[in-house]
């Protein structure tokens, strides 16, 4: 078990990590090993396996088990670890639960399946997970609209904060978003609801505008996690202007990584290239990079290289 559970204070960058794959599509635990010591090493205050942009969908339950079970071992509890159980059926949601739990993970996140078109069917669905997961387990609500087809209000995620304790964060990839941020924080201060912490995904394209309407950070897979750790380090110590300046350093690169349908195959490439990962590769069905897509990266890396060292910074390694 875990030696510290997730609450509602947590803070600052939950790296989603990619799941490496060799050549042949087996997963690759000694590049899974370099991960976890490159997002560490980077600074990150936590990770989170098993989530969508860590195909967890493409992995055999024995396979998401054993990665698991790997992970959290060579993590060994220096930082916390969230897995991804979403699952469409809640009996294999609950198993992989149980196994992460007692192999050490501080915290579960599920995803909303597809077709709860009602507050009151999505409510229904949590209390149902709630009561499966039991009390001791912190819950992470995956709210990313544009893959689940499911919104989530703000008056109806205040409800299930309210009814739930267990649910101690929101992952936000609301796209647009920005608003229920807001009304989310609005209502804590003005109802006295309980706060619950507020990580943010989409590959982190729109970090310091979420910042600032409330968000504690960053739950997303960028590449370059270094990134994401100093921005919200700056941010949150009052340096606002100094935070954008050096997001905007990035930000062609994380909106290039954000294509949907394509992005995975830039990360991990770019993980490739920066010595972490042995292979790119993502199963099928997944996207691949053609030589001109690679061109294409290598002047965008060149281009981050050439504006870090103009801000004075050492570079990406």
């Amino acid at each position: 078990m875990a030696t510290h559970l997730l609450n509602e204070d947590a803070k600052g960058v939950y790296i989603i990590s990619a799941t490496p794959f060799a050549d042949d599509g087996s997963i690759d635990m000694a590049s899974a090993d370099r991960l976890v010591e490159f997002y560490i090493e980077r600074g990150v205050t936590g990770m989170t396996i098993l989530g969508m942009m860590g195909e967890a969908h493409k992995l055999a339950p024995d396979e998401s088990t054993a990665f698991l079970r790997h992970v959290l071992n060579r993590v060994a509890d220096r930082i916390p670890v969230i897995v991804g159980v979403s699952n469409a059926g809640l009996d294999n949601l609950f198993r992989l639960s149980d196994t992460a739990m007692q192999a050490g993970a501080a915290g579960v996140m599920v995803a909303p399946p597809s077709g709860l078109a009602t507050d009151d069917r999505l409510y229904a669905y949590y209390a149902a997970v709630c009561d499966g997961l039991g009390p001791d387990v912190p819950l992470v609500y995956q709210d990313f609209p544009l893959s689940t087809q499911v919104a989530l209000s703000a008056s109806l995620f205040a409800r299930m904060v309210a009814d739930f304790p267990q649910l101690v964060m929101l992952k936000h990839e609301d796209w647009p978003g920005l608003a229920k941020l807001t009304a989310i924080r609005e209502a804590e201060a003005r109802d006295g609801t309980r706060r619950v912490s507020i990580l943010v995904g989409n590959g982190g394209l729109y970090l310091p505008q979420e910042l600032a309407r409330g968000a504690d950070g960053a739950m997303t897979g960028f590449a370059y996690p270094e990134m994401l750790v100093e921005v919200v380090s700056l941010f949150q110590a009052g340096s606002r202007d100094e935070a954008e300046t050096l997001f905007d350093a990035y930000l062609p690169l994380v909106r290039h990584e954000q294509q949907p349908g394509f992005g995975l195959a830039v990360r991990k490439e770019i993980l490739r290239r920066r010595g972490v990962i042995a292979s790119a590769k993502t199963r099928a069905p997944g996207p691949k990079l053609s030589e001109t897509d690679r061109a294409e990266l290598t002047g965008l890396m060149q281009r981050l290289e050439r504006r870090l060292n103009e801000l004075g910074r050492t570079g990406s390694d």
